[in-house]
């Protein structure tokens, strides 16, 4: 049973997505500011949460930020605010992917597979190759975990798929997206903005100087590409 971490400040929210979690045989755990949430998230085993942005005492956003110095794990934002610049802060700081209240439970419930799916089973079943290695970056799908030249590198899940899905496929270009339908799964709707950020990230976690890149490169009006080829 996978354990999801349902963060709001609205309780019949909280309520709401408790019936449709459990309904679909989730264990769910509850809070109501970004606080109690990371006291839940450090005492019990999530596998994802849904944190709302507005929040008293602490907001979704610093928690979220909090979390990623230690977690890796999915996070789904919940906004009332529909600006993209919303959605661009909240994947700036981490967050696998959002949704806009009011909610569609179906789109919902979705989301939360396709980002558990990702998070549980990064690679499937697949043994070939267990490790990809490309210059100084080393991706062991076995373990998920990526070092660049030695030294652990944080990366969030969303931000592992997209290394891998580039390293798998080095020295093609790809646009942002096809780089969102085969990471999300999912019809690429504003993905230019979206895998901008993540891209930054991974620069920013895995480049000596993320402005003058050595492996993801921006191949202009085309998308991008990871450099060099697999050892």
């Amino acid at each position: 049973m996978y354990t999801i971490l349902v963060c709001d400040d609205e309780q019949d929210i909280v309520s709401a997505l408790e019936i449709y979690l459990t309904a679909e045989g989730y264990r769910v755990l509850k809070a109501y500011n970004g606080k109690e949430a990371l006291a839940v998230a450090a005492r019990e085993e999530v596998h994802l949460i849904l944190m709302d942005i507005m929040m008293p005492v602490m907001d979704g956003l610093t928690a979220m930020a909090q979390l990623r110095q230690t977690s890796n794990v999915p996070v789904i934002l919940l906004t009332a605010k529909s600006e993209d610049t919303d959605k661009v802060l909240g994947l700036n700081v981490g967050a696998d992917d959002y949704i806009t209240k009011p909610f569609n439970p179906v789109e919902l419930l979705a989301r939360v597979r396709s980002q558990l799916r990702r998070y549980l089973q990064l690679g499937g079943g697949t043994v070939q190759p267990s490790t990809l290695v490309i210059g100084g970056v080393r991706l062991d799908d076995n373990a998920k975990t990526v070092t660049v030249d030695g030294e652990n590198a944080a990366l969030t899940p969303k931000e592992y798929d997209i290394l891998r899905f580039l390293m798998k496929n080095a020295g093609t270009v790809f646009s942002p997206s096809e780089i969102y339908r085969r990471v999300w799964d999912d019809v690429p709707l504003n993905a230019a903005g979206a895998i901008a950020v993540h891209i930054r990230h991974l620069r920013e976690k895995i480049e000596i100087n993320p402005s003058e890149p050595r492996y993801i490169k921006v191949v202009w009006g085309k998308g991008y590409k990871m450099e060099g080829g697999i050892k």
